[in-house]
């Protein structure tokens, strides 16, 4: 259960916002995980950073990292609950989205070129600022609630520093009833001609590009493979495709990410969400399906940090 303040307009999410309750989904009766969103009003025992009171979601995470495969949550969303909670949470985005990271440092003399005892940090994925590398992996399916607007949903793939937004029309979900949102992701491997022996660096079981020649668009800072003498391919995610109750939505052909992550799921209210205008509202999940694909893209073992509480 996530301790974390992150975004701005918000003041997190918290443990205290998460529950397991009994529900009813499609006529069978069960335990379901509630995320409840503590909107603008909201004046109760609940706190989030700064001991703020107001603006503080619930979220929760998979200990597992998964890559390729299928995903399939059922989320109910629209249902008055609370004092002065609306059908419509307007100002809360629920949300179901894989997720990891990692930050790969360099001493900051050596930030402008590659590092042998660094073997992660890429000076052409450097972040401004800073002598690191950041390595993002993220799918979102889908983010509601954008501007207040739950007739969209927001479909976006985060691999490193590179990312894809897209929003589709969603079938109407707002009815305070169960819906059920599948995400089927795959990885591939795609030869990388221009890496040879000299150029890059084993590590954790994968090799990295150590040599600024080789265009970052060619690989986006993902592992290799080694196929053979001077002979690689790259690990890199092909597709991500999005289905709302058996109808497909859209999907992500650019910048998917191939790093295994956490699925991720909850309710949090970030300033883009607009106001929110009520006490409290609630997110609910019932039954959480994932199919492993095992696809050859895959990568596992470099992303395994839990997201760290900070409030």
């Amino acid at each position: 259960m996530l301790h974390k303040k992150w975004g701005q307009g918000n003041n997190g999410v918290t443990p205290d916002n998460v529950a397991i309750k009994r529900d009813t989904v499609n006529g069978t009766e069960q335990n379901v995980l509630v995320c409840q969103a503590d909107g603008d009003q909201y004046r109760g025992a609940i706190t989030g950073a700064k001991s703020e009171k107001a603006r503080v979601g619930g979220v929760i995470a998979t200990k597992q990292f998964f890559a390729s495969g299928r995903y399939e949550v059922a989320m109910k969303v629209g249902v008055p609950s609370g004092e002065g909670a609306p059908a419509q949470p307007k100002g809360a985005v629920p949300a179901i989205w894989t997720y990891s990271y990692r930050w790969a440092e360099t001493p900051a003399e050596k930030q402008t070129a590659f590092n042998a005892n660094a073997p992660l940090y890429n000076p052409n994925l450097k972040v401004s600022g800073s002598p690191a590398t950041e390595y993002w992996s993220e799918i979102d399916f889908p983010e509601l609630g954008k501007n207040g607007d739950f007739t969209h949903g927001g479909y976006n793939v985060f691999c490193q520093n590179r990312y894809e937004w897209k929003t589709y029309a969603v079938p109407p979900v707002m009815d305070g009833k169960y819906h059920t949102y599948v995400m089927e992701w795959h990885t591939g491997l795609k030869p990388l001609p221009d890496a040879k022996d000299s150029q890059v660096i084993e590590h954790n079981g994968f090799w990295w590009v150590r040599d600024k020649t080789i265009l970052i668009n060619s690989y986006l800072g993902n592992p290799l493979k080694r196929l053979g003498k001077d002979e690689y391919a790259v690990c890199c995610g092909l597709t991500a495709q999005y289905w709302v109750d058996g109808k497909m939505v859209g999907q992500s052909t650019g910048n998917v990410p191939c790093m295994a992550a956490q699925l991720t799921m909850g309710v949090w209210l970030p300033a883009w969400a607009g106001p929110a205008q009520w006490q409290t509202a609630q997110v609910f999940f019932g039954p959480v399906k994932i199919w492993q694909y095992d696809d050859p893209g895959d990568v596992r073992g470099i992303l395994t940090e839990d997201v760290p509480p900070n409030l």
